[in-house]
């Protein structure tokens, strides 16, 4: 049996918007400056990875659209904290929408990029998919680990923790549409 990889890559996505809102909960809890320190991370504070996530969100969307955008991972690209979350969120759920309108044969197809450093690749549109979501979640990791380190509640972003909130939701849902 074939793989719906549609079905499985808007699930995957509905797991990102729901992990990087559990993250964002967590960091409520820190002094706004901790989301700008400098805290040994890859791109240096949380604020700064946040907004790398967003940044490579865009560009695998371009590429995928056909597009070669130029990006810069080294500046910031949006300085303010919650437009950078709502940012996030919002481009997130427009590229799940992009997925719903993708047919099932694109997933398997072969899709051209080009690295910033010029290097033309191809893979198919699963495994890049695949690797943008792993991406998120190696990042969020990271965040997760420093947050908790400077005070933040230990984020559960757990795959199987979005299933169980989802099956408590339709849950609550059915018993209300029974009353």
């Amino acid at each position: 049996m074939a793989t719906d990889w549609r079905s499985h890559f808007i699930r995957q996505t509905d797991y990102q918007l729901w992990a990087n809102q559990v993250l964002f909960d967590s960091l409520a809890r820190l002094q706004p400056e901790a989301l700008e320190a400098q805290e040994g991370l890859f791109f240096g504070s949380i604020h700064h990875t946040v907004d790398h996530l967003l940044v490579v969100l865009r560009l695998w969307a371009a590429q995928l659209r056909g597009e070669s955008p130029a990006v810069d991972f080294h500046r910031i690209g949006e300085p303010r904290w919650t437009e950078l979350k709502h940012g996030l969120q919002h481009e997130l759920r427009h590229f799940r929408h992009w997925l719903a309108q993708r047919q099932q044969a694109e997933f398997d197809g072969m899709v051209r990029y080009t690295r910033s450093g010029g290097e033309v690749h191809h893979a198919t549109l699963a495994d890049i998919l695949t690797h943008l979501m792993n991406h998120f979640t190696h990042h969020r990791g990271q965040i997760s680990a420093v947050a908790t380190r400077l005070g933040a509640p230990a984020a559960e972003m757990d795959f199987i923790y979005f299933v169980r909130d989802m099956e408590r939701a339709a849950r609550e849902a059915q018993q209300q549409a029974q009353q």
